[in-house]
Order: C-alpha cells, then sequence, then structure tokens
C-alpha cells in the first residue's frame, strides 16, 4: 500500500547573511561565517527545492538573507539583488521574514518596495497597516501560516523622528534589560529550551502567552540561532529553530523542506539540519 501522501510541504531556511566578503568571524571572534559560500550554498538549495516532486507549495526565507558588512562596504542593494535573483529560480512562492540585519542594511521604508516584501496585496495585517509585514495565509484546508514583523516595534530601521521609533524607544527604555538598548542579545526564538541568552526574544514570555492561548498553534519557526535548537513546549506547540547557512562550511548545507500531514510535520534537513517529526 503507497505511503500517504502530505497535504502540502514547503522549504525553510535561515540566516544566510550573503556579503561578498572574505570568510570572517561572529562579534565574539571565535565563530567562522563563510559570507560568499552563503550565495551557493542557497542556490544549492534552490536547486534541490526545484526538484521536489510533488512540488512545494511555498518557501519560508527566516531572516537575515544578507549580512550587515554590506552596509559598510556600500554593497547592500548589489547583495539583496543576488539572494533574491537566487530565490526567483524557485517557481512557488517564497514568504521572507525580516531580521535584523536587513534593518541594519535598510529603512523598513526602503524594504517595503524590494523583493522582501512578501505580504500579498490586499493581506490581513495587525495593526499599525500601514507599513506592518504582519499576514497569514492558508496553504491547505484547517492549516494556515502566520507570518511575523518582529521588529515591528523596534528602533531599527525607522527614522528617530517617527512616532513608532519614539514609542519603540520608550518601550525599550521602560523593558528591555540590555544596557544597549539595540544590543544583538534579544532575537526572534521565544522559548528559551529552543534558543539562547543571546538569541532569545526579550519578551518571550507574552509571545509564549499569546501562543498558548491559542489551542490551535502547532509549530513556530525561527532562524538567528545558527547552532538551532528545538523543544516541544508544556502545551505542545513545537519550537523549531534552524541552523544558519552563514556559518556552514562549504561541503555542508543548512536548509530543508517540512512535509505536512493531518497529524503530523516531517523535517527532512540537509547538512546540518537533522531530520525530525513533529507529531500534533
Amino acid at each position: 500500500m503507497a505511503a500517504a501522501l502530505p497535504l502540502f510541504a514547503f522549504g525553510v531556511i535561515a540566516d544566510i547573511q550573503y556579503a561578498d566578503a572574505e570568510d570572517g568571524y561572529d562579534f565574539s571572534g571565535y565563530r567562522r561565517r563563510y559570507y560568499r559560500q552563503s550565495l551557493h550554498l542557497l542556490r544549492d538549495a534552490v536547486e534541490a527545492w526545484a526538484a521536489e516532486r510533488p512540488p512545494l507549495t511555498f518557501v519560508v526565507q527566516l531572516g537575515d538573507c544578507i549580512d550587515g558588512l554590506n552596509a559598510q562596504s556600500g554593497e547592500a542593494d548589489n547583495a539583496l539583488e543576488q539572494v533574491l535573483a537566487a530565490l526567483r529560480r524557485l517557481p512557488v512562492p517564497v514568504h521572507h521574514t525580516w531580521g535584523n540585519h536587513e534593518l541594519y542594511n535598510f529603512s523598513r521604508a526602503h524594504l517595503v518596495h524590494t523583493g522582501l516584501n512578501s505580504r500579498p496585496a490586499g493581506a490581513m495585517a495587525g495593526p499599525p497597516a500601514g507599513d506592518c509585514q504582519a499576514y497569514h495565509f492558508s496553504p491547505a484546508a484547517r492549516f494556515r501560516v502566520v507570518v511575523l514583523d518582529a521588529y515591528d516595534l523596534s528602533i531599527l530601521g525607522r527614522e528617530p523622528d517617527s512616532p513608532r521609533y519614539q514609542e519603540s524607544l520608550q518601550l525599550l527604555r521602560e523593558k528591555n534589560p540590555n544596557d544597549n538598548l539595540n544590543s544583538p542579545a534579544g532575537h526572534l526564538p521565544i522559548h528559551p529550551d529552543a534558543s539562547d541568552r543571546v538569541s532569545l526574544a526579550w519578551n518571550y514570555e507574552d509571545a509564549l502567552s499569546v501562543i498558548h492561548s491559542h489551542q490551535c498553534v502547532v509549530c513556530f519557526l525561527a532562524g538567528h540561532l545558527h547552532d538551532g535548537g528545538y523543544c516541544l513546549d508544556c502545551h505542545g506547540v513545537h519550537h523549531l529553530t534552524l541552523e544558519g547557512v552563514i556559518e556552514t562550511p562549504p561541503e555542508s548545507n543548512a536548509f530543508g523542506t517540512i512535509y505536512v500531514y493531518k497529524d503530523k510535520m516531517i523535517l527532512k534537513g540537509r547538512g546540518r539540519i537533522s531530520d525530525r517529526v513533529m507529531h500534533f
């Protein structure tokens, strides 16, 4: 008897952080980063996804697709075009989240007019409707994907004289425990067991309370922790943090395909990303 086909499948990748630069190291000076090689690994991922049968329904790019180095070299536009050109070879939609490195390179007002704005025309979003990039879509019956705008309330990418900047600055002064309000210690994973102190969102408890108030949530996907992470929380929500492409050596890779069934999700990883079965 033939195995049941998935209801749909989608590709996942995180932290490409491409720059036309020699290999370097992270802010600690110990973790090697392969800036040029990351684009080649992305192209390999695109080639693998394009060959999938049945075809994928979509791909999720989980943020930090180009590195902050591009802002220093003046190559941000070119670097972004290289990444988007690779992704345009896919015959399916690509949904982008915005990370801190996008906002090191561009203002939010600029990003809205680039290929990283994957919010469909007329898509539902939370307030403020003007430039919030959060939206949702349904790839199959009884399933809904919510793309979050984790930097909607942030001083990154906003003009200092804008009301949203001032609102963000006030909130950071009240709530952010870091001395440097723009410290990288505070990213997007929202569960301590699927992250570390540097990459964990500083308001993760609030985010978890929202998710746990809805019994329909099955999985939270994030990037930013380049070693990856995973846990199943006490409410039955899977927290999957993907390994980053940027710290993946040339002979490996870091992307995956998630196959969704009515009662489980199966991650088939490539390179540094391990296979995983996540039951609902």
